[in-house]
């Protein structure tokens, strides 16, 4: 995480290379530091630059991970399209809280050590061979979903990236991955044949500190939301538990 005087000598930095707008989107105040470092550091610079006519904005993006980095993506290219400083701080604003995350956990145990899960629900999920799908929620992650293995977990990306895409915001898709590229292949071509997404697809490498929490197979897919749907975490549960009980039928039968 930057300190305030690293994002000051960014600042500085910029205003020497002739720019007089600066736009900074950073990972969500829930979950880092990075805010709070970069409104000091804005504070600061106008405390002893009282006069300049400089712009500066921080954002708080309320994501994790590229769900930040799907903001900063989606400015780049707006501001190649036209776009104002202001056009460039409305759009951020307004679309932060619909940036839909969906990060799958590979390693339960690293859950366990975060306070998100608890030992016994841990224990049921090895059993079980459940991957926690986690999201956003008021810039803090969540468990929003488990699914009974990879398969399954490639289907509910998909089928909550039809069922939530906003079409005409999100004209490109982040998937991100921590040590097996493989994985993230083979959600885009998921995506390429069972949805009518034509758009960009980015892969992305995920960084240590997200590969913490979701172990060495996690993978994660942004977007935009057309609203601010509900998870239904519920609904998923019984949806497992009814997998689970025909699971158990045809094996009696069998």
């Amino acid at each position: 995480m930057p300190s305030p005087e690293e994002y000051l000598k960014i600042m500085y930095n910029a205003i020497e290379d002739g720019y007089d707008e600066i736009l900074c989107i950073c990972m969500s105040s829930g979950t880092s530091g990075a805010y709070q470092s970069a409104v000091l550091a804005k504070n600061y610079f106008f405390e002893n630059n009282p006069d300049s006519s400089v712009k500066i904005h921080v954002v708080d993006s309320l994501s994790m991970s590229h769900g930040s980095g799907w903001l900063i993506l989606k400015s780049a290219k707006l501001l190649e399209a036209g776009y104002s400083f202001d056009e460039l701080i409305e759009f951020n604003e307004t679309y932060k809280t619909r940036v839909k995350h969906l990060l799958c956990v590979d390693d339960l145990n690293n859950l366990i050590k975060s306070g998100r899960l608890t030992n016994a629900s841990a224990f049921i999920g090895k059993i079980l061979r459940v991957k926690p799908i986690m999201s956003m929620r008021k810039g803090k992650g969540a468990i929003v979903a488990k699914e009974r293995g990879r398969n399954r977990v490639l289907k509910f990306y998909v089928d909550e990236f039809v069922r939530r895409a906003n079409k005409e915001i999100t004209d490109f898709i982040i998937v991100g991955y921590i040590s097996d590229i493989n994985v993230a292949k083979d959600l885009i071509e998921k995506i390429k044949t069972e949805t009518v997404f034509k758009d960009e697809i980015y892969i992305m490498q995920m960084g240590v500190a997200a590969g913490t929490h979701v172990g060495l197979d996690g993978l994660s897919m942004f977007f935009v939301e057309k609203e601010n749907l509900k998870d239904g975490l519920v609904k998923n549960e019984l949806k497992n538990i009814k997998y689970i009980k025909d699971e158990i039928i045809e094996k009696i039968k069998s």
